[in-house]
């Protein structure tokens, strides 16, 4: 196992299942992944975040091997606001009131959703390798299009994007990597059995198109309500250097138009920071906490 020193668990939220691991002493740090993967993605920081943390890495809803509940037509069950409630049921039944939240990519964005609806429980937050959906979708262009092309390829409907993916599961997920990193070599043979084991379910696959097409719709409209509340707790965005994040928007002015307090910087890697470049996300991460 890849989180040899991890005990692994399974938490029962009102309307899920969320697989688990948890190690370490110390503050909550609650670690949250992205699409196609799962709370392994953690593996290479998770230890050494544990050696002053009490650390809990998650899979989010649909993912992984948290359950996968039934979507309805307005995707609600996907919402970032119905995911993020998955992960504060949790921490209270763990026992932890307040923590600290890490996520990156979908994560990210569950930990947005997350700051604002439950500003009491998030003592800070970072963010890793995004922009504001409502700001990526708004400003929507070629360039990103053609980068963020599975963002309106997974929106669509009748089964169109679960079909041609479960096709060759394997061969999808493998792409996400490569485009999306900028180094394969950076994930771990085991981690990546484990991303391809997970997202070859069909549940899993059409699961995580709902997490899209719930980006698409209620999310939006849940950002719309929320545009002038801005997440009280300081936060961190950090973003890989060779990817599109940063040299398509700035990525500190943005946040700071929905957060009272950001800092942040780029890190010599693609998209999937702490697999690629795990010391400097590790750095950051910590001496942002500490602090």
């Amino acid at each position: 196992m890849i989180f040899t020193d991890f005990e692994q668990t399974t938490v029962k939220t009102i309307q899920a299942q969320i697989n688990l691991v948890k190690a370490g002493h110390g503050p909550a740090l609650l670690l949250l992944h992205g699409y196609p993967q799962t709370h392994v993605m953690w593996h290479k920081i998770a230890p050494r975040l544990a050696e002053n943390f009490t650390v809990i890495a998650t899979d989010l809803r649909g993912y992984g091997d948290s359950s996968q509940p039934e979507s309805l037509p307005n995707h609600i069950n996907y919402s970032k606001r119905v995911m993020a409630q998955d992960q504060v049921e949790v921490m209270s039944e763990l026992g932890y009131e307040q923590f600290y939240v890490v996520g990156h990519d979908r994560g990210a964005r569950v930990a947005h959703r997350m700051a604002l609806d439950h500003p009491h429980r998030v003592k800070k937050l970072a963010l890793l390798d995004i922009a504001p959906t409502y700001k990526m979708y708004a400003a929507t262009d070629k360039e990103f299009a053609t980068a963020y092309y599975h963002w309106f390829f997974l929106i669509q409907g009748d089964n169109l994007p679960e079909t041609l993916i479960s096709a060759n599961p394997e061969y999808y997920l493998r792409q996400c990597l490569e485009k999306w990193g900028k180094d394969f070599s950076a994930f771990h043979p085991q981690a990546l059995a484990e991303y391809i084991r997970c997202f070859s379910q069909p549940a899993v696959i059409h699961a995580t198109c709902e997490d899209y097409r719930a980006a698409a719709t209620i999310d939006l409209e849940h950002d719309e309500l929320d545009m002038k509340q801005k997440i009280q707790c300081p936060v961190l965005v950090l973003w890989g250097e060779k990817g599109i994040i940063g040299r398509k928007y700035n990525v500190l002015e943005i946040w700071r138009e929905r957060a009272i307090d950001v800092s942040g910087q780029s890190l010599p890697c693609g998209h999937f920071l702490p697999e690629e470049a795990p010391q400097e996300t590790y750095q950051a991460i910590y001496e942002f906490l500490i602090n």
